[in-house]
């Protein structure tokens, strides 16, 4: 298992030369939000689809 730093290293690399500070943050801040989602898979945090259609549906105007 990687650490932060290693895995910060590790996208740095692969972003293109000429990538803005905000263009990298971007990618750490998306690459986090999909790591707590997959931890929250695997923690059993998740909605079924159902579940989920019956809470949008207070939001959604017919």
């Amino acid at each position: 298992m990687q650490t932060a730093k290693q895995e910060v290293i590790e996208l740095i690399k692969v972003l293109p030369d000429n990538s803005t500070l905000e263009e990298i943050q971007y990618h750490l801040y998306v690459r986090q939000k999909v790591q707590r989602g997959l931890q929250d898979v695997e923690e059993g945090r998740i909605y079924s689809q159902e579940k989920v259609e019956k809470r949008m549906g207070k939001w959604v105007l017919e």
